[in-house]
Formats: C-alpha cells, structure tokens, sequence
C-alpha cells in the first residue's frame, strides 16, 4: 500500500489531509487491515471538539471495536453519514471514500508535529518486523 504523500499519520495509525484550516481524518490502510471487517462506526456530532490524543469515534469490527484518538485538536465540521449505512468503506477505501469526519483546525501549525507517509511506512514496516520476531 502506498500511504498519500500529502497526509500526516499517528502511531495510532489515523491520517490527516490537511488543507488551510481544514482537515479531513480517517484510519490508515494499515489499521484497517488489522481490524479486518469493519461492522459499525461511531461518529462525533457536528459541532464537537477534538482534543489531541483524546477519542472521538470508534470503529467495531469482527474482531474487535477500537478507540479512534484525534490526532490534532479540532472543531466537526462535517462527519461521513455513508459509514453508518456502509461501514466497509473503511475496508475498501481507508484514504478515501472511508473518511471519518473534517474538522476546523483549531492550530493548523499541529499537523506538521505528525509523521509524513515515509516516516508512517517506516513504523509499519518496524511494527511489522517486531510482530514477527
């Protein structure tokens, strides 16, 4: 999988693309994969505000339901209403049409403390190498 160059990633394996004040938040291919089948997504309210670290969704699976964290703090502009019909988006889209919410950044300058998609892919391929040791 190669990971957008244009996004940032966590460790807890979200991206965001941000553009001027705005960023759109998803998990990243990899964390999806982990999960395999995603059933059911819990989405923000429109209006909530994120706090760095601190969850605000969360995304069940077959194999288990994960905590979604923010990766920048934030005001929900706007959630994705399809994964409460199509979940598995999130499997067959995670950069994409899988999205979870947008948000108003509340200080664009934090996206640039997260890691770039050649420092994401060099994680997972630690993560990956741990995993099989």
């Amino acid at each position: 999988m190669a990971y957008p160059t244009q996004y940032r990633y966590t460790k807890d394996h979200q991206w965001i693309d941000a553009k001027d004040d705005t960023g759109t938040i998803g998990i990243t291919d990899y964390a999806q994969n982990e999960l395999a089948d995603v059933v059911s997504v819990d989405l923000p309210p429109v209006g909530a505000e994120l706090a760095v670290g601190k969850q605000f969704a969360s995304v069940e699976s077959v194999k288990a339901e994960s905590e979604i964290d923010a990766p920048v703090k934030g005001k929900v502009v706007e959630v994705n209403n399809a994964l409460q019909t199509k979940p598995e988006l999130i499997n067959n889209d995670a950069h994409g049409a899988g999205w979870l919410v947008k948000i108003k950044l509340a200080n664009p300058s934090e996206v640039n403390a997260l890691m770039d998609a050649a420092a994401y892919e060099a994680f997972i391929a630690e993560k990956k190498k741990e995993a099989s040791a």
